[in-house]
């Protein structure tokens, strides 16, 4: 399975016109064979089992894609510019913890300081990242360490429950069959892809990960737009730790343990290089929805779903050897 996108690499300065990285809908998804395999998913898991096209479950499916979607679209932005967020998954057990052990100050209060806790914790990254030069994955990496200490820290080892209903039952409210949290994560992917694709920090941020230095060369503010990358990263991991805690009613600082490696494969299968420059959102958001769709087809006809640990595992192996080649071709063209 290739999670390859075939878009060229918007980098400042190159000899060739770059192109602009707004493209037609469905030409960006022609491109993306993440689409065809979800679209095979269901069409198989649909023929194995009655239950998987009902409306509960086509439901289920898309609240289950969306806490993990809100971390990968927010991660989007970030590895297009050329970095890396390792500790999404950290902040959301923070900002979870937040949302609910700061319920005395009220509910909104509670959310409010935890979405903004997340957003300031994304500008400490990428402050980091761009002042002192470090690699992304060093920096996230160390923050996913200390973050995650921090929420034990704030509601040690035990399990902080909710004393305003308000917050659950937002969580719980839903238009249609569509969860408020779907609803929620449809409207990051719509939202990001949209910067992506026609504003000026998008255009940048694309010609930052396919060439930094002409980026820099050309004029562009670099820290500026990879600062802001790291901020929207940081705004969705805080969205989806109060969306965890809105569902269940209760905060753990384990929550969102291990989300940041599914959000990196989800990034990866939709096709946004891991050396930035290419990506978009609606790859992500296919791939996120492949995940779902194969997680909740092996569970209806009762595989062990520790079989998607095994796929998963070949898959980003497959695309990212895929994702080199492609790199190494389009450096052959280059020269």
């Amino acid at each position: 399975m290739s999670a390859s996108v075939n878009e060229p690499s918007h980098a400042a300065g190159a000899s060739a016109s770059p192109q602009h990285p707004r493209k037609t809908t469905a030409a960006r998804l022609a491109r993306l064979p993440i689409w065809l395999f979800c679209a095979a998913l269901i069409a198989l898991f649909s023929l194995q089992s009655p239950f998987f096209l009902t409306t509960f479950n086509l439901s289920n499916i898309l609240f289950q894609c969306s806490l993990i979607g809100f971390l990968a679209v927010g991660l989007t932005p970030v590895v297009i510019s050329g970095n890396i967020d390792l500790s999404v998954g950290a902040v959301v057990g923070l900002s979870s913890c937040l949302a609910i052990g700061l319920q005395p100050l009220g509910a909104l209060q509670a959310v409010a300081i935890a979405v903004a806790a997340a957003t300031c914790l994304g500008v400490l990254n990428g402050l980091i990242v761009e002042k002192t030069g470090i690699n992304s994955f060093i920096v996230t990496l160390a923050a996913m360490i200390g973050v995650r200490g921090l929420a034990f820290l704030f509601a040690g080892d035990t399990s902080l429950s909710a004393i305003d209903d308000s917050l659950a039952d937002f969580g719980h409210r839903s238009i249609g069959p569509i969860s408020v949290i779907s609803i929620g994560f449809l409207a990051s992917v719509v939202v990001v892809n949209w910067v992506m694709t026609n504003t000026r920090h998008g255009r940048n941020t694309y010609a930052i990960g396919g060439n930094r230095d002409a980026a820099v060369n050309a004029g562009i503010r670099v820290s500026r737009h990879v600062i802001g990358n790291f901020a929207l990263s940081g705004v969705l991991a805080g969205v989806c730790g109060v969306a965890m805690a809105a569902d269940l009613g209760a905060a753990t600082p384990s929550y969102g343990k291990d989300y940041e490696l599914w959000a990196v494969i989800a990034v990866v299968l939709g096709g946004t290089s891991l050396r930035g420059g290419t990506g978009a959102a609606t790859g992500t958001f296919a791939a996120v929805l492949t995940l779902a769709v194969l997680r909740n087809g092996l569970n209806l006809i009762h595989v062990s779903p520790f079989y998607i640990l095994v796929i998963m595992g070949l898959a980003l192996i497959g695309a990212t050897i895929v994702d080199s080649q492609l790199n190494r071709r389009r450096s052959r063209n280059a020269d």
